[in-house]
């Protein structure tokens, strides 16, 4: 592109998707080891901007050391003629994108959870200052978006100064969620889907109904009809509702339509309110990933940012693992943090009555959407560590998965003694025959066209499996 002959490393869509693992990387901004980052936008008046403005708080890249993480503050100050705070969000969530498409820069995530590494190649062929990236991200929000008629940067690597503007950030993002909250899916009939990752997840498409945020927790209902306003050909763009076609696990032929053709064919079918059968299509931005624990019948919930192993005994980062890249697994669901403080969330599942362990941290934060009857028997990492003290912990204080496992014991008792046989001699019987059977293994999808299966002898028992469970 003719507007980066200046920047000394390539600048496209083409470096979309770049992963930078860590003996390739120069340095590291933000990420899991960092405790306080964040990227914010804000919209300001004209007289209050000086176009393209690029500024340093503290030391610049090339005084970083090598191999290092560091804290970091992005901030874009924008101003225009017909530009206002309700395009906050659009612009914000528009770095990640911009930031990608420099070579060696790889961007994950958003607002307060960014996580940055520039590649050892790219800092050698001289992409060493923040000036530089300013220049891209100047450059490609005034041509993409002509709406912005002015706009300064500010890059902010000081610990102190980060520490400072950090809780300002998170005060700007819960004004900005709190003004979405209130509105239903039932009261429009446009959502909006957003298919910025889809350089990372080519099966993804983010679903924004005024009841689910986008999964990366930085797209509202309101956000994504700005933006698909004020740049009809970009990533987010509108949905036409459509039939509803299952109330209960949000089914609307609009979303499937929609899904299927920006996933060509991939994805079909997607249930808005369920983490099972046909859930939402995870990224690789997600905040948050809930998951089904069979052996308690409920749902545990881990966010990005902490750094122990859930009470499965799993990390953030091996569960993330489980659902990202856009693939549909059942019992597994990315999501934004903003989302548990809808009346949607898993309400096919149960919804919170459903939930049975989270960290303290996220307690804390979403606990005044909690059922106040429920909230203390929700176990978190001080409660549980392992599945047989959190199933202790959920009997003591009678969650109401509780009522669940009892209302299994009967039939249990009756299937565990059942055993069929087959009597005739050489002959084996079948027990399932099917055009299309899938079957779910380490992760993989394996199915069998035109199947007949046989057994000699057939056991049956009770197992709490996703299928079961889920209605």
């Amino acid at each position: 592109m003719s507007m980066f002959k200046d920047i000394p490393v390539d600048v496209g869509v083409i470096y979309e998707g770049e992963r930078i693992r860590r003996n390739d990387m120069q340095v590291e901004l933000g990420g899991p080891t960092v405790k306080e980052k964040f990227e914010l936008a804000k919209v300001k008046p004209m007289d209050e901007i000086e176009d393209g403005k690029i500024t340093i708080i503290g030391p610049d890249i090339k005084d970083l050391k090598e191999g290092g993480a560091y804290a970091l503050g992005i901030l874009v100050e924008a101003a225009g003629a017909t530009l206002d705070q309700g395009l906050e969000g659009v612009i914000e969530r528009r770095i990640h994108g911009y930031l990608n498409y420099i070579e060696g820069f790889m961007h994950l995530n958003q607002r307060y959870d960014i996580w940055i590494r520039l590649s050892k190649k790219s800092f050698q062929k001289g992409l060493n200052s923040f000036e530089s990236i300013g220049k891209v991200l100047y450059r490609l929000f005034k041509s993409e978006l002509p709406i912005i008629e002015k706009v300064q940067i500010t890059f902010i690597t000081d610990p102190a100064k980060v520490a400072e503007l950090y809780p300002n950030a998170m005060q700007d993002y819960e004004s900005r969620d709190a003004k979405a909250r209130g509105l239903k899916d039932e009261d429009v009939d446009k959502f909006y889907g957003c298919t910025l990752c889809q350089s990372f997840a080519p099966t993804h498409v983010c679903v924004i109904t005024p009841q689910r945020y986008s999964n990366c927790g930085a797209i509202s209902w309101f956000d994504g009809k700005a933006s698909a306003n004020v740049d009809p050909k970009g990533p987010v763009f509108a949905i036409d509702r459509g039939e509803l076609i299952n109330a209960e696990k949000g089914e609307f032929s609009g979303v499937n339509e929609v899904v299927k053709k920006r996933t060509m064919g991939e994805v079909t079918q997607v249930w808005l309110y369920t983490a099972f059968d046909h859930p939402h299509t995870s990224c690789g931005c997600f905040e948050a990933v809930a998951f089904y624990i069979p052996e308690v019948d409920g749902f545990g919930v881990v966010n990005r940012s902490f750094k122990g192993v859930s009470v499965n005994g799993l990390s953030f980062s091996t569960l993330a693992d489980s659902t990202a890249g856009g693939r549909q697994i059942d019992g597994f669901h990315g999501m934004s943090i903003e989302y548990m403080r809808s009346k949607k969330f898993l309400s096919a599942d149960g919804g919170w009555n459903r939930i049975v362990w989270l960290p303290k941290e996220v307690k804390e934060r979403v606990k005044d959407f909690i059922p106040k009857d429920v909230i203390d028997k929700i176990a978190t990492e001080e409660n549980a560590t392992g599945v047989d003290a959190l199933k202790s912990f959920l009997k003591d204080k009678n969650h109401p998965v509780v009522a669940r496992w009892a209302a299994e014991e009967a039939p249990a008792a009756e299937a565990e003694a059942l055993e069929v046989k087959e009597e005739a001699a050489g002959t084996m019987m079948p027990v399932a025959t099917a055009a299309s059977l899938p079957i779910m293994a380490g992760g993989f999808k394996i199915i069998l066209k035109d199947a007949k299966i046989y057994a000699n002898k057939v056991i049956i028992t009770t197992v709490k499996s996703e299928k079961s469970e889920k209605r």
